[in-house]
């Protein structure tokens, strides 16, 4: 592929427009050099230099079907000649279509959709949703999470980005989820991990009040806090928990859904039901702002007859249910979902434990499908993690060395602490797969010497 680049604009006139006028996300503003992009396709991005980037983060592991997928391009494009805009309060064709696609395809009777403009708006509302269908208002979520970072999205959250805006009174109490490789409950097999940490939250609830609390909201496979997946009967445990006291069970799907764990959503692989299900990203690979929750029947009966207090003048925005549309229906046809089951399994899998083998800086790989995290340390006995958590400035010089060193090989990486997330498109192609992967185990030296070993 040869990037094409604009002609009618250059990379110092977007980098200074940027510096001047445009404020950063979680970045302090002028510690940040924004690379500045002219393009993208498939699974690669370029500069205006024409420098080219495998995308092995999919952006914010939203662009499931890629850069610039055609049939949805072309799906935006005939519906803004069509109807641009329309009010939430109308039938719109497209976003009843949007709406059926969805509800297809999540578990049990989550058969109604409440649109949103992206995640952290979706458990919003799902959690105002639990909490006025049980009349309670604590919500329980883990503390290896990550939900978004509006108001009740960011106090939920259990990563540092949190701590800034925590208020200590969102009604919010957290508790540790599962997670072998680091167990909080001294666990030594996944077995034992998952009865651990079912008692560990059977005892949270006891200790909060049962009559209390209106949900526990975790994410099916945590995304930005270490991708850590559930061990068998954790899930189905937290759903009997929530079902002995009156519980909303949510479960966040907002990067873990639409194929990236390879099922449509995450929960199929564990065959629970949650009463809510929020996803956003994948839905349509992020080219229009989209969000929402999927409802079960019986919370979507508390407002049958009384108003649900919550809207959003873009709530499913004809735009956005477009791209949902065209994004769902092709990667039914191109057998997205069964693509990035098949790429975990017999590419990324099998190719990261060959890996972990050859480089010392690996403590853990752990995934599925097109979702994996390598866990990078500094000496593999005692698991010290390879910069300290929520590391900053020369602290975290061994992972922003790492980091560089695979820009510096045209792969552009998701690291978070000290993890590297293997989040590549789900249509990314085996050999693609195995470029990226080749790139990464040699950018994994740079790594290597910031080890108990070097």
């Amino acid at each position: 592929m040869t990037p094409h680049l604009p002609a009618d604009a250059d990379g110092a006139t977007v980098k200074a427009a940027d510096r001047a006028h445009v404020f950063h996300s979680w970045s302090a503003q002028a510690l940040i050099d924004p690379l500045a992009v002219a393009g993208a396709e498939g699974s690669y991005f370029w500069d205006y230099d024409g420098r080219r980037y495998l995308d092995f983060s999919s952006q914010l592991v939203n662009t499931n079907i890629g850069h610039q997928h055609p049939k949805v391009v072309a799906a935006i494009q005939e519906q803004a000649g069509r109807l641009c805009t329309l009010a939430p309060g109308f039938a719109v064709d497209v976003r009843s279509e949007a709406a059926r696609l969805i509800a297809e395809r999540t578990p049990g009777d989550l058969d109604k959709v409440f649109f949103t403009n992206g995640g952290a708006e979706a458990v919003e509302n799902a959690v105002r949703m639990a909490r006025l269908h049980t009349g309670r208002q604590k919500v329980l979520s883990a503390y290896r999470s990550y939900h978004g970072a509006t108001a009740a999205a960011i106090n939920l959250t259990g990563d540092p980005r949190r701590w800034p805006s925590d208020t200590g009174s969102a009604g919010v109490v957290h508790f540790w989820g599962p997670f072998l490789y680091r167990s909080p409950f001294h666990a030594a097999t996944e077995t034992e991990e998952c009865e651990r940490a079912l008692a560990h939250l059977a005892d949270t609830i006891a200790f909060e009040g049962p009559a209390s609390i209106a949900a526990i909201i975790l994410e099916t496979v945590p995304g930005t806090a270490g991708i850590m997946v559930p061990p068998a009967g954790y899930l189905a445990g937290v759903r009997e928990l929530c079902d002995r006291y009156g519980i909303v069970f949510i479960l966040d799907e907002v990067m873990a859904g639409f194929g990236r764990t390879g099922r449509w959503f995450a929960a199929e692989h564990w065959g629970v039901t949650p009463d809510l299900i929020t996803f956003a990203k994948g839905v349509n690979s992020g080219y229009v702002p989209l969000g929402g929750v999927a409802i079960s029947a019986a919370i979507a009966e508390t407002f049958a007859t009384r108003p649900y207090p919550g809207g959003l003048t873009y709530s499913g925005h004809p735009l956005a249910c477009a791209a949902a549309v065209a994004t769902i229906r092709t990667m039914e046809e191109e057998d997205v979902v069964g693509h990035a089951a098949r790429l975990g399994r017999d590419v990324i899998g099998p190719a990261l434990a060959e890996i972990a083998e050859r480089h010392p800086s690996v403590g853990d790989v752990r995934g599925l499908g097109a979702f994996w995290a390598v866990e990078l340390v500094r000496d593999r006995e005692t698991r010290e993690p390879l910069v300290p958590y929520n590391a900053s400035g020369a602290d975290n010089a061994p992972m922003a060395e790492f980091a560089a060193a695979c820009k510096a090989s045209g792969l552009w990486p998701f690291v978070n602490m000290n993890r590297v997330h293997v989040v590549p498109p789900c249509t990314v192609t085996e050999a693609e797969a195995k470029e990226g992967l080749a790139l990464l185990d040699e950018a994994l030296t740079v790594a290597d010497r910031h080890t108990a070993s070097a």
